[in-house]
């Protein structure tokens, strides 16, 4: 059993204005800390999926377990980063997690919904906070095939999600942190405030 996670970081972060994945969250680069936290969590392998600047944010991408993808095609959209980095798991891999570098997720959490996906058999599983749903999104390795075939025009991975609407494992979490995803400078600093340190408000 593999377990590996693509973190999207290709965008251009046009309304933060700076490189998001070279973000300082507490101490450390936003992306080392997304790969901190999905280590600890229980990933196996991550695939940091990059484009924009993409050499400035791969020096900020370490760790055992732990690859850099360049997206040439990033300007197209989201559903090419996931299918860069898709394209980059191993064959073994049998549950595949989705998180955007601008949805910093505590380990804990992590954990809790790899638990509750294992557990249950899920074939997509999806945190849950006052009655809307969050991320990260865990989908089982046999859905492989249909997230490769996204694209913008479908919706991406919400075409795979409707599929199998009546087949998500919603799991609730109640903590406002499954929903935070920073596009402004604004918005940035109100997540620093939701997280209140490296390790997650639980």
């Amino acid at each position: 059993m593999t377990v590996c996670a693509i973190i999207l970081a290709a965008g251009e972060s046009s309304r933060m204005g700076t490189l998001k994945p070279l973000l300082d969250w507490f101490g450390a680069p936003l992306v080392q800390r997304q790969i901190e936290s999905l280590k600890a969590g229980g990933v196996d392998e991550i695939y940091v999926v990059t484009g924009n600047r993409a050499y400035e944010v791969q020096e900020a991408v370490r760790g055992e377990g732990v690859q850099s993808v360049i997206n040439p095609h990033y300007r197209e959209g989201k559903s090419t980063s996931i299918k860069a980095g898709l394209a980059a798991l191993p064959k073994s891999t049998t549950t595949i997690m989705l998180l955007a570098v601008d949805q910093p997720r505590p380990a804990w959490l992590i954990e809790k919904m790899l638990a509750s996906h294992l557990e249950t058999d899920a074939l997509i599983s999806c945190p849950r906070y006052d009655g809307h749903g969050g991320h990260p999104l865990i989908f089982d390795g046999t859905l492989r095939q249909e997230l490769d075939a996204i694209s913008e025009e479908s919706q991406g991975v919400r075409k795979v999600m409707k599929a199998h609407a009546d087949e998500v494992n919603w799991v609730p979490i109640d903590s406002a942190i499954v929903r935070l995803d920073m596009n402004t400078p604004e918005a940035y600093e109100a997540a620093k405030d939701t997280f209140g340190g490296p390790e997650g408000q639980a």
